[in-house]
């Protein structure tokens, strides 16, 4: 009996045994040497992805025996989709198959079920979904992410985006894709780099009947860039619905994206003809290799024999992926009677050139794909356009002999849809069943721009808006000049400038129109047309009499400069006169006092009379009639001159500059709810107390008038305005500040504004512009001396006005002097 119990403890400690070796993945084996252990894997039989990984890694399998002579009892079972049937496949091939590793599944639904299980069982993980979390590996320890990162390929689209000059796209994505986070995430923050957006985000539901609304709401969007991140049922129901609806035409862009794009081959005809003209960005396969030629053959071959149902029989990136998976196991699990750790760190440690490229693992993760091939769909199957590489851009070949270039002239030559050769614009104006909607702000300070107009029945209830001003000529102009017609509708917006810019970003408004200062802060929410109206920041003071000192008023008309120029002319005149008539004149002769005087006497009483009588020589003659010429002008000059200084006002600034305001801590004034209080504070460096808010323009006049405020300060377009109405009492002084003009807002990356732009270019250009800016500032025309003009006729003349007739004079009056300085020399 003591036998017996001991023989039993022994059988026990036997099994035990073999079980802990069992768990750790050490068990001798009976078969034969070659023969490394088993291998599971999990795969959805219903789908393109799943069949094509399962045969891949059969061929793997057996292609690892041809070549090293050792062998891998591989175990697939079919998961069809289901996570709750994957983690049972995995439970099974752990528990029952005893499996040392697992491959797939291929959805991360399914791998979060199965790596949870795994990671408890010490079982390496080998993913094939296309995105894993970046903590899952962190989490489980025994996941692997054996399909490369493909966010790479936002990028790729991006690039095409850019250099198609697209500005805005609509994404279209599963609800329920757990992946969709990260790439719309990646696309847009690659799309704003570019100056790009996404314009609307549409998440389709699972139950293709329920997408009537969404596509609908596509059909209308001016928007016609797509780009569609799909499996491979929904995106093919999407493009047979797009064509039905009459989506797949000219002037529309599909983008299509992996793991579509590289399964676009295993579609039947009757499906590929509803996707003619899509553009498609798909994993890159080095198909020239010998390596991957040898395994397209074996591939085509098997996968006709087990799936006669489908058509085609090429084997995409997915095949490929699988097919090192399986290999790079195989390479992991070839020492015998290794543990499960050391096969997962048999897997990190892998490094070699595989089927899909470079098999080599970062962080559980293997490394990013960086190369993605582009196609067009053009008949029965795709035309392959070129590649991009990430940092090199697109190229037509791939390898040492390619030539890369940053612009799409490397790639082919695009067959759109609806068969159209030309980049396709990307999008579509307006239709009177889908009209622009234009917000208007109501509270605008100068009714002159902008001004909006309740319409009352006659029972006094509002039935309509009217609007006018210039702004609103303005934007009627450029309609006029676009080649298209652009149907709108005006709405009224009662808030802050700032307000009604963000409106165009919450998508409440398409554009908006009125006295919106083009600001760079603004530039988060919408993007501007050129201003229409001139820049600048400008300061209104009140203006004062200028002739305060009457007394000294007849020497205004010419310039201390002239009147010196005056009185040395005439004496020297004098003196040539009294030189050449002396010895004619008895009085001219005399003491020096006496000689002196006449001369003084001389020099100006020919600005009043000729004296010709007295004169006896012809030199004197002549040089006294140009002279008189002379006076006769410059008295004339200082008679009109004197005249306007004594009849006009003379007017001239309170405050010359803002340094003078800041010295006197005097208060300035600007419109309420403005920026301009800000540019105050932080730029002119006023104090914040000094700065007084209007809440209309009908406060400004008062407030300068009463002094309530020294000065006040509005963007240019206003201030003349302003000034149209008060051009007696106030004018502009000190410098012009550099700000934005007056432009009309459109949402960022809008495909209208580059249209809108140009036309606005021609208006100006024609000077319907400056048309309408003058009539405007007409019909303000204050009745009264404009302070600018007045400005002009109260300059003082100064010599630049004379300098021919005095450069006349006083040659004439040489040529005299030295005529009878020759005449006495030679006489003696």
């Amino acid at each position: 009996m003591d036998k017996f119990s001991a023989f039993l403890s022994f059988m026990a400690f036997v099994l035990l045994l073999k079980q802990i070796l069992i768990v750790e993945g050490i068990s001798d084996t009976t078969k034969d040497d070659g023969f490394m252990g088993i291998l599971g894997a999990i795969v959805d039989n219903s789908s393109r992805i799943g069949k094509e990984g399962s045969v891949a890694m059969q061929i793997a399998v057996e292609d690892f025996f041809n070549k090293n002579n050792q062998s891998l009892d591989l175990k697939i079972r079919n998961s069809q989709g289901d996570p709750l049937q994957a983690a049972l496949a995995a439970r099974s091939l752990i528990n029952t198959d005893q499996v040392q590793a697992i491959l797939g599944p291929q959805t991360w639904e399914e791998v979060s079920l199965v790596a949870e299980i795994g990671s408890k069982r010490h079982i390496p993980i080998m993913s094939l979904a296309d995105a894993t979390p970046e903590w899952a590996t962190e989490l489980c320890t025994f996941l692997v992410q054996a399909s490369p990162n493909k966010l790479k390929q936002m990028e790729a689209i991006t690039a095409m985006v850019q250099r198609w000059e697209w500005h805005q796209v609509t994404i279209i994505y599963e609800e329920k894709d757990f992946s969709a986070t990260a790439v719309l995430s990646h696309l847009s923050n690659a799309l704003k780099e570019v100056g790009a957006e996404i314009s609307h985000y549409v998440a389709l539901p699972s139950l293709a009947s329920s997408w009537s609304e969404h596509l609908e709401g596509l059909k209308i969007s001016q928007n016609r860039v797509f780009v569609v991140h799909l499996s491979l049922p929904l995106a093919i129901e999407l493009f047979e619905k797009a064509k039905r609806m009459k989506m797949m035409e000219k002037d529309c862009v599909w983008i299509i994206t992996d793991p579509f794009a590289s399964l676009v081959l295993s579609l039947n005809a009757s499906t590929i003809s509803s996707m003619q003209g899509i553009v498609g960005v798909k994993s890159y396969i080095p198909k020239n290799e010998p390596h991957f030629r040898d395994f397209h053959d074996k591939f085509c071959q098997r996968f006709s024999l087990e799936y006669p149902e489908e058509e085609n029989h090429e084997p995409s990136i997915f095949a490929a992926q699988a097919y090192d998976a399986a290999w790079t196991v195989a390479l992991a699990m070839r020492e015998k009677k290794q543990g499960r750790q050391q096969i997962l760190s048999n897997i990190l440690q892998s490094d070699f050139h595989g089927l899909s490229g470079k098999v080599q693992f970062t962080d559980h993760t293997i490394s990013p794909a960086h190369t993605f091939q582009i196609i067009n769909v053009m008949g029965e199957r795709y035309i392959e356009l070129g590649f991009w590489s990430d940092g090199l851009s697109f190229s037509q070949t791939i390898g040492e002999s390619a030539t890369f270039s940053s612009s799409t002239n490397g790639l082919g030559q695009v067959s759109w849809p609806g068969g159209t050769r030309g980049t396709p614009k990307g999008w579509s104006p307006p239709t009177s069943a889908n009209p622009l909607k234009i917000g208007v702000p109501t509270r605008a300070s100068f009714k002159q721009y902008v001004e909006v107009e309740m319409e009352k029945d006659h029972l006094g209830n509002n039935i309509s808006f009217s609007y006018k001003g210039l702004a609103i000529d303005v934007f009627k102009a450029t309609l006029d000049e676009l080649p298209f017609d652009l149907p709108y509708d005006f709405f009224p917006f009662d808030g802050t400038i700032d307000a009604l810019v963000e409106q165009i970003h919450l998508k409440k408004f398409d554009a908006a129109i009125g006295s919106i200062a083009i600001r760079a802060n603004r530039y988060q929410h919408a993007e501007f047309t050129p201003s229409y109206t001139e820049s600048g920041l400008v300061m209104i003071v009140p203006v004062r009499s200028r002739t305060q000192e009457k007394a000294w008023l007849i020497i205004k008309p010419f310039t201390n400069a002239l009147w010196v120029l005056i009185g040395g002319t005439s004496i020297y005149n004098g003196f040539v006169i009294w030189l050449i008539e002396r010895n004619h004149c008895p009085e001219l002769k005399g003491s020096i006092s006496n000689q002196v005087g006449t001369l003084i006497w001389l020099a100006f009483s020919t600005l009043f009379s000729l004296n010709s009588n007295k004169l006896k020589s012809n030199l004197s003659r002549i040089t006294m009639v140009v002279w008189l010429f002379m006076s006769l002008v410059i008295t004339q000059t200082y008679t009109a001159k004197l005249a306007s200084l004594l009849t006009l006002p003379q007017l001239e600034p309170t405050v010359v500059d803002v340094f003078a305001l800041q010295n006197s801590n005097a208060m300035v004034g600007c419109a309420g709810a403005s920026y301009i209080s800000k540019y105050l504070e932080e730029v002119l460096h006023f104090h914040h107390n000094n700065i007084k808010n209007f809440s209309g323009a009908d406060e400004y006049a008062p407030a300068l008038r009463s002094q309530e405020v020294a000065a006040l300060f509005l963007n240019l377009p206003l201030a003349k305005v302003f000034l149209a109405e008060n051009c007696k009492s106030f004018t502009m002084t000190g410098p012009t500040y550099s700000v934005g003009g007056f432009g009309f807002a459109f949402p960022r990356g809008s495909q209208l504004l580059p249209s809108v732009t140009q036309a606005m270019l021609k208006v100006s250009e024609k000077g319907t512009l400056q048309d309408l800016e003058r009539k405007m500032l007409a019909s303000q025309k204050c009745m009264g001396m404009d302070p600018e003009e007045d400005e002009c006729l109260s300059l003082s003349v100064s010599p630049s006005y004379f300098w021919v007739l005095f450069l006349f004079t006083g040659g004439t009056s040489s040529m005299a002097l030295a005529i009878y300085i020759f005449r006495a020399y030679n006489s003696k």
